[in-house]
């Protein structure tokens, strides 16, 4: 028999049919922001600045946070009163920071100032005149 299956016809493979595989998903990448929440740090980020073309001085920052940033804002006295939102006692912060970036730039002023040094002395000396120093 071996001689005659040689002659005869192979029925084809079956053919399976099969559906294309779907793409794969990666699970989308974490933000910094849920890297840090998971890690239990508190974080801040600046997500917008704008700045009003007909007038530079006037502008907005958008800020974003986590609970922990929040909670540790609490503790250091940023909350003045119960019903404070988050975004209250972020904006309490953020004054101090812009503050505290003043101060030290005219500090940083005032002691380049060589007017600062400068101060007249003025003494009398009688008979109607004066030393100035």
């Amino acid at each position: 028999m071996k001689f005659f299956d040689r002659f005869r016809k192979k029925k084809p493979a079956a053919r399976v049919r099969t559906e294309p595989k779907p793409p794969k998903v990666e699970a989308p990448a974490r933000t910094e922001k849920e890297l840090a929440t998971e890690r239990g740090e508190p974080w801040v980020a600046v997500l917008s600045l704008e700045v009003d073309p007909d007038n530079l001085h006037n502008g907005a920052i958008e800020l974003d946070w986590n609970d922990k940033f929040i909670a540790n804002l609490v503790r250091a006295g940023y909350q003045k009163d119960a019903k404070d939102t988050d975004a209250d006692i972020v904006d309490r912060w953020f004054t101090a920071v812009c503050r505290n970036v003043v101060l030290e730039t005219y500090e940083q002023y005032e002691a380049m100032n060589p007017e600062r040094d400068r101060m007249v002395k003025t003494r009398n000396i009688g008979d109607g005149y004066s030393e100035v120093s």
